[in-house]
C-alpha cells in the first residue's frame, strides 16, 4: 500500500473563482512537509479542500490517502481515516467541553461497543495538557470559547496528540503566537513525529520551522507547487522573500 497523503493536478475553487491550478505533492509517513508561500497562493484553501470544507469545490484532480480516495470521503470519514487539521482560527463550540469534546471524538474511533477507560482517558489527557503547559481547569471550559489566541492554538495540538492522526496538517498554527507559545506548541508536534505519521505545516514564516524542522519545503503560488528543497530553502526565503522564484518558473 501507498503510506502517502497524495495529491495529485489538483484544482479547487471557491465562489467560482480558481485557487488551487494544478497542485501536485506527495507527504510519506515519516516525512515533515512545509509549504511555504506569499499571501493569497491557495495555503489555506489547500487545507480546507483537504478537510472536506463545503465551500471548497474540487473540479480537477484527486486526493488520496494511503491509496483511498479522499476525496469520496465525508468530514468524519477523513479523520476517522486518520486525517487531523490544525485551524488557522480554531472555532469556538459553546456548551461542549474540552474533555467531553475529546472523549466523543476518541469514542468514535473505537469498534462498535467497545468503551473508554475513563480513568485511564483522563490520566493521558491530563499528562500531554501538562506537557503544552495548559491549565487542568480548561478541560471544563467549552471548547475554544472564550479561548485567547494562543490557547486556542495549544488546544488545537492537545486534539490532535489525543487522536493520533496518521496525517496532520498545520495551518498557519504559528499565527498570533509569542514565542513561548510558540515552543511550547513546536514541543508537541515534534513529540509525535513517527515513522507511522506526517505532517504538513503549512506557514508564512520561517520562524515555526526553527522548531519543527522539516525534511521538505515547497513553495506555493498562484495555486501550483513553483519550488521545492530542502529545509534550507525556507531559510533562503526568510532573507531574499518569494519574488526570486515567484518572478521566473523555478524547476522543482
Amino acid at each position: 500500500m501507498n503510506e502517502s497523503l497524495k495529491i495529485d493536478n489538483l484544482h479547487a475553487s471557491v465562489d467560482g473563482q480558481p485557487i488551487l491550478k494544478g497542485l501536485t505533492l506527495e507527504v510519506p509517513k515519516g516525512e515533515v512537509h512545509a509549504i511555504m508561500g506569499p499571501n493569497g497562493s491557495g495555503k489555506s484553501t489547500l487545507a480546507k479542500v483537504l478537510a472536506g470544507h463545503e465551500d471548497y469545490g474540487v473540479t480537477e484532480g484527486g486526493v488520496t490517502l494511503d491509496g483511498e480516495d479522499l476525496l469520496a470521503m465525508e468530514v468524519d470519514e477523513r479523520s476517522r481515516a486518520g486525517f487531523f487539521l490544525a485551524f488557522q482560527y480554531p472555532h469556538e463550540i459553546p456548551g461542549v467541553t474540552n474533555a467531553n469534546f475529546l472523549r466523543a471524538a476518541r469514542q468514535a474511533r473505537l469498534p462498535k461497543g467497545e468503551e473508554i477507560d475513563a480513568v485511564a482517558f483522563y490520566r493521558e489527557m491530563y499528562e500531554k495538557m501538562d506537557r503544552l503547559g495548559m491549565d487542568r481547569k480548561f478541560t471544563g471550559r467549552s471548547v475554544n470559547e472564550g479561548f485567547s489566541g494562543g490557547e486556542k492554538k495549544r488546544n488545537e495540538i492537545l486534539q490532535m496528540m489525543m487522536l493520533e492522526p496518521k496525517y496532520a496538517v498545520l495551518d498557519e498554527t504559528d499565527s498570533g503566537l509569542d514565542i513561548d507559545a510558540l515552543k511550547i506548541v513546536a514541543e508537541g508536534v515534534n513529540a509525535m513525529r513517527s515513522p507511522e505519521r506526517a505532517f504538513l505545516v503549512i506557514t508564512h514564516y520561517q520562524r515555526l520551522l526553527d522548531y519543527i524542522v522539516p525534511d521538505v519545503v515547497h513553495v506555493l503560488h498562484n495555486g501550483r507547487i513553483i519550488h521545492t528543497g530542502g529545509k534550507e530553502l525556507a531559510l533562503e526565503l526568510e532573507e531574499k522573500g518569494y519574488d526570486w522564484i515567484t518572478k521566473e518558473p523555478v524547476a522543482a
